[in-house]
């Protein structure tokens, strides 16, 4: 069945989503299995030893050979050193989604009609089309760039968001960004004003919270194993502290476990404790959002919602936070890691089957790319009208999330350098 295909690769994970052609509509997106049933695989390349690259976290390696959080130096002239070899961080990005497309085409069975790959909010011409051309040297000609905050509105607008002028909340592994959306004649989104964004805050930095908790609570314990007792034993750490941060989003309680030669030692950790642990940087991202907002000269009384991304945004901080800055409705999918890329996949379905132009909305602040006066809508009613009263809060649905395993599959390597 034809289908169209959109990938997010992300500063943690990749994932990918496929829309297929029922007649003259489109199925809804649903997620690819990259690795083991999995729709996540880690955005990790490892360079073999006969020269090709694998996907994924290889099980042993000395970090010499491996390289994560590539996407983010796109456009850089500095390489990515890969066992002692220069690397284009352009080239590995598309290796990554060359990898995708050939795992799809071989889960569908046939080519898909369109691709569109998310990239950041914040990127100028230059990075794109670096990498375009890095994605045309592996034969990907035809793929279409669009920035993720348009791609989360997508995918949020397929699930019944109807809003016209919205801002996106993206939080990932390693990175934020946030940009206000605005609904074009055609019924798609587009980005205006400035976007915000931070290279160095995301969900890890969460992880890292609950494990510097537990090393310090732990840390009497650890030093009575020695040194290798203690390395063997906080080996494990930052992944059980994942598990912990999707437990506390459900429950009010969780224990960090760590296995010491002398057994099991437990840390308990509240969700109230886990929030003063991470509150300062879930505000950092929230005075970004707002400064999205004030940039554009919006009040929040004119923006129709907030739209979340990104695993950690599952926390419920985040939507607390967020629902105390702006009382607007804050809108998150059940399972906030695929919202890029099922909202890339609708997006390619525009490209093959454009909507019909539609009245066009009330204007806002024009397009990042775009320049001159623009007129704000009419500020609407708020949704609380007694003074006082908190913000309405979505609700909120937990999907417990299990990591892939590594990817086993190789890639042939591009050896040319880029430009």
């Amino acid at each position: 069945m034809p289908y169209v295909l959109g990938i997010d690769i992300g500063s943690s994970n990749t994932t990918a989503a496929v829309a297929r052609r029922r007649g003259a509509t489109w199925t809804r997106p649903e997620a690819v299995p990259l690795s083991a049933g999995s729709p996540l695989m880690p955005s990790v390349l490892c360079l073999a030893e006969d020269g090709s690259l694998r996907v994924g976290e290889p099980a042993t390696d000395d970090g010499s050979r491996t390289t994560r959080d590539f996407v983010h130096r796109i456009g850089d002239d500095v390489p990515v050193l890969l066992g002692g070899e220069p690397c284009a961080p352009q080239t590995l990005t598309a290796e990554l989604a060359a990898w995708v497309v050939e795992r799809v085409h071989a889960l569908q069975g046939e080519a898909a009609e369109a691709i569109v790959l998310s990239h950041p909010a914040g990127w100028r011409p230059y990075r794109r089309e670096v990498l375009h051309r890095a994605l045309s040297n592996l034969g990907l000609r035809h793929v279409t760039l669009l920035p993720r905050t348009v791609t989360v509105a997508e995918s949020h607008a397929a699930r019944g968001f109807a809003g016209n002028i919205a801002v996106v909340y993206a939080l990932g592994g390693n990175s934020f960004e946030a940009a206000l959306v605005r609904r074009t004649p055609r019924g798609t989104y587009e980005t205006v004003g400035t976007p915000q964004g931070l290279e160095s805050i995301g969900g890890a930095d969460f992880d890292e919270a609950l494990a510097e908790h537990a090393r310090t609570m732990l840390a009497r314990e650890l030093a009575a194993t020695g040194r290798r007792g203690a390395q063997a034993a906080l080996r494990g750490l930052r992944a059980e502290c994942d598990r912990v941060k999707r437990v506390l989003t459900v429950d009010l309680t969780a224990d960090v476990v760590l296995t010491l030669p002398s057994g099991p030692a437990r840390v308990p950790v509240t969700r109230a404790q886990f929030e003063a642990m991470i509150r300062p940087t879930v505000q950092a991202t929230v005075d970004l959002l707002l400064r999205a907002v004030r940039g554009a000269d919006l009040t929040p009384a004119q923006l129709d919602g907030v739209l979340l991304a990104g695993g950690s945004t599952r926390v419920p901080l985040v939507t607390e936070l967020i629902s105390a800055a702006l009382p607007v409705p804050v809108e998150v999918e059940p399972d906030a890691q695929l919202t890029a890329a099922t909202g890339a996949a609708m997006a390619a379905c525009q490209v093959v089957s454009p909507r019909p132009r539609q009245p066009a909305p009330a204007r806002v602040p024009a397009p990042v790319s775009g320049a001159g006066p623009s007129t704000l809508p009419a500020p609407r009613r708020p949704h609380h009208t007694v003074p006082g009263d908190p913000p309405p809060r979505p609700p909120v649905r937990i999907l417990p999330l299990e990591l892939p395993k590594p990817s086993r599959l190789a890639l042939a390597r591009s050896r040319g350098r880029e430009g």
